[in-house]
């Protein structure tokens, strides 16, 4: 059994964070806010003990397709190499669609919700995404033969990537690895709420799904985070739930519209009182292809 690599990893989380604040506050730079980290911390942290129970039902479900697998392929060196590049286009299309369907933004705007963006920001994490089933981009990868232990060890390295990349002090970092890696910079643009960089750079590990299918923004002025409509709100239960309480209300509101309200974009309406972020480029003329 591959060891839980977050858990491990809790130490230096502090460390890093730690040691943002202080660099951070030599160069004079304000990227903390107490209650805001506090708020980050205290879902990170619910994050890990809802995983202990959420975690089971995903390799559950992995194991279970594993046993119609079309090939048995093994732990082999190759096998890692490819199971990387498949995790990582399983997070695009996770994420991707986390941005375009209600259902799933429900459980992951809880990660843009801070206006700040700093390490303590990567902590700010779902709790109720494994239980709403968004381990479902990944279930292809057992049924093609991938192991469910090295599924979710290198969903775990995808997120211990994902946790150094939340930061303003890295500026820009050497072209070739701009061109093939996620990066501070092109993160910033993901989490910014200005309407050129919505819905852009869903990578994880790997920028080169968001070339490849026109979701690429480059980060050109700095951006403004959190969500389009901020929830005002230090509370970790109501930012957990709040998406999820705003949808049930929709739907009970107009259930002739709850399919739409349930998995149609985030933002959409039936009487246009609200703008998905396709509608707002329209509005404004923007371009829905990405920009090198």
């Amino acid at each position: 059994m591959f060891p839980n690599l977050i858990h491990s990893a809790i130490p230096f989380f502090v460390g890093f964070i730690i040691l943002e604040i202080v660099v951070a506050s030599y160069y004079k730079v304000k990227t903390y806010e107490l209650k805001d980290a506090s708020s980050s911390i205290a879902m990170g942290l619910g994050n890990v003990f809802t995983g202990l129970l959420s975690k089971v039902l995903v390799f559950s479900a992995f194991t279970w397709v594993h046993q119609f697998a079309i090939f048995n392929l093994g732990y082999q060196w190759w096998v890692w190499v490819l199971a990387f590049f498949a995790e990582d286009f399983s997070y695009y299309l996770f994420h991707r669609n986390s941005h375009s369907i209600r259902f799933f933004w429900a459980s992951h705007v809880v990660h843009h919700s801070s206006q700040r963006y700093n390490l303590a920001t990567a902590l700010r994490q779902t709790w109720t995404g494994n239980f709403t089933g968004s381990f479902v981009f990944w279930l292809w990868m057992p049924l093609l033969g991938f192991e469910p232990l090295m599924i979710v060890f290198l969903q775990s390295v995808s997120l211990l990537y994902q946790f150094w990349i939340h930061t303003e002090l890295i500026k820009k970092l050497p072209g070739w690895f701009e061109f093939i890696f996620n990066t501070p910079s092109h993160h910033r643009v993901h989490h910014s709420s200005e309407l050129k960089y919505l819905d852009k750079n869903h990578a994880g590990v790997l920028i080169i799904w968001d070339r490849m299918f026109g979701t690429f923004q480059v980060e050109e002025e700095k951006p403004t985070y959190g969500l389009t409509t901020n929830i005002s709100t230090f509370n970790p239960l109501l930012i957990a739930t709040h998406e999820w309480i705003a949808m049930a209300k929709d739907v009970f509101s107009w259930p002739k519209y709850a399919f739409y309200y349930i998995f149609g974009p985030p933002g959409w309406s039936h009487d246009g009182s609200r703008k998905t972020t396709k509608q707002l480029r329209a509005k404004q003329n923007l371009p829905l292809k990405h920009k090198r």
